[in-house]
């Protein structure tokens, strides 16, 4: 059996088909010692059970995913989504509790792509701004981070308008780090060429929230949402990404978000094995 690194996380994403209770015991019996949820299977156990769960597992929490979707105009959808998130920030706050010494209180938010019929990037990136400035006090009362992902340009019209790192910290810079920070994940940022410098900076800002690894390989899914792959198995070069994320003083746990049907299709045991095995050859090198 491959030990896991002590800064593995497996986000539930990787293992999507199980519940909270499933999640937490394919993890925990891997050897792997954080894990992050998704609110859907949260939901589906409860609030109060699945912080029972994770308080009774030893594992750290690192992240709750996901919040967010927040560019549609103002109106009822957009009062719903904001509500929806101040749900949200209180289950991050009561499962990261729950969790082991080291876990974070850190709510991901994939922010939303363009409303239908809209062609107004500009617009939609203000009501993000918008939105985070009405949830920040929320966040900051109940102590939970808000981690701003720019997702890869090929979802910026469906699923985010935030593209580049630059343009998630230039939000992020009217708030406290403690409060608003960003998302590094490997899959979305790779290409961008200034990329390490871009880390560098949100470094300095103190406004590394998450990091996130998965490969990327062509050709992509026909739905290429599910294009994601183990560490290892793709073109990304995790050394230079790794090093950059740690040398801007992220200590954290480092999550494996896996997004891919013959994944998910594997058994949990399976899918966690072979990213405990990817990350070890592909990731943990580069780790402190």
């Amino acid at each position: 059996m491959i030990v896991p690194h002590p800064r593995l996380s497996i986000n539930q994403a990787t293992i999507t088909r199980t519940t909270v209770a499933e999640a937490v015991r394919v993890t925990k019996d891997a050897g792997v010692g954080a894990i992050g949820l998704w609110r859907e299977q949260v939901q589906e156990a409860g609030l109060a059970e699945s912080a029972r769960i994770v308080a009774g597992s030893g594992l750290r929490y690192s992240t709750h995913c996901r919040g967010g979707w927040f560019t549609a105009e103002e109106g009822p959808v957009r009062r719903a989504a904001l509500d929806d998130n101040r749900v949200a920030i209180e289950e991050t706050a009561t499962l990261a509790a729950a969790g082991a010494p080291g876990s974070r209180a850190v709510l991901v938010l994939v922010v939303g792509g363009l409303p239908e019929g809209s062609r107004d990037l500009a617009g939609a990136r203000a009501r993000v701004r918008d939105a985070v400035a009405e949830l920040a006090p929320d966040a900051e009362a109940a102590g939970v981070t808000l981690a701003l992902e720019p997702l890869h340009p090929m979802y910026a019209s469906d699923r985010s308008v935030l593209s580049t790192l630059p343009q998630a910290l230039d939000i992020a810079a009217g708030f406290d780090p403690a409060v608003v920070g960003v998302a590094v994940d490997t899959f979305h940022l790779w290409w961008d060429p200034d990329v390490l410098a871009h880390i560098g900076r949100a470094g300095r800002e103190g406004r590394i929230a998450a990091y996130q690894v998965c490969d990327w390989r062509t050709p992509l899914e026909a739905d290429n949402l599910l294009s994601r792959h183990y560490p290892g198995d793709g073109v990304i070069d995790f050394g230079p990404l790794t090093r950059a994320v740690e040398a801007a003083g992220y200590d954290g746990d480092v999550e494996v978000e896996l997004l891919n049907q013959a994944i998910w299709d594997a058994p949990p045991a399976e899918a966690v094995r072979r990213t405990v095995a990817g990350f070890g050859r592909a990731v943990a090198p580069h780790l402190g």
